[in-house]
């Protein structure tokens, strides 16, 4: 089995930037948003179950899936939430393992937003955290997403604390606005995950 990085951090905390620049060193990324967004695309059987079960509705003109009516409907009906996960996090699952049977690498930065709130911690050999504060989430997903302070406040409360991400945490990269050292630190981290991959493969 290939050396597993989980890497997570809660809304607006830079997962993406810092997931490409390990990219950028040639490490390959599971990404768990983008299947998530690969297992509901149009003629798939996710997007096929979704409309057999909530109807036409929670689709756009073009046929794809409308996420923010399907995200209106489990926010404010628990049943439904609890459906929806039970089709689609086998499927998530199942497209998680074959990209990752794929890799021909030491190790791979598997990106899983909610790695804490979904209890995935036992899936990853070491979990890497990305760390702002809280008010720095709050204004960068208001300025990426252009919503409101209490949108965001509503997911951050649906989310895990800071302190529940820091407290599993085995490596940590603070991506503070200020913060300049972040390739420097990917680096350093790279040659590390490196050793790390090649003392599991043989055993030591």
């Amino acid at each position: 089995m290939t050396y597993t990085v989980a890497l997570t951090g809660g809304i607006g905390s830079g997962k993406t930037t810092i997931a490409n620049g390990f990219a950028s060193l040639g490490v390959p990324l599971v990404d768990a948003d983008v299947i998530a967004r690969l297992v509901v695309e149009p003629d798939s059987p996710g997007l096929k179950a979704l409309q057999q079960h909530f109807g036409d509705t929670i689709l756009l003109p073009d046929g794809k899936l409308n996420r923010a009516q399907l995200r209106h409907i489990i926010f404010q009906n628990q049943q439904e939430k609890a459906w929806v996960n039970q089709l689609l996090h086998p499927l998530i699952q199942q497209e998680t393992q074959k990209q990752i049977q794929q890799i021909r690498a030491p190790y791979f930065i598997w990106v899983v937003p909610l790695l804490v709130e979904n209890k995935l911690t036992h899936l990853a050999d070491r979990i890497l955290v990305v760390d702002v504060t809280e008010e720095e989430q709050i204004t960068r997903t208001m300025q990426r997403d252009g919503v409101s302070r209490d949108h965001v406040l509503k997911i951050l409360q649906a989310q895990a604390k800071r302190e529940q991400r820091l407290a599993v945490a085995d490596d940590i990269i603070e991506n503070h606005d200020n913060s300049l050292n972040q390739d420097e630190q990917i680096k350093q981290l790279h040659q590390h995950y490196l050793e790390l991959a090649q003392k599991s493969n043989t055993g030591q």
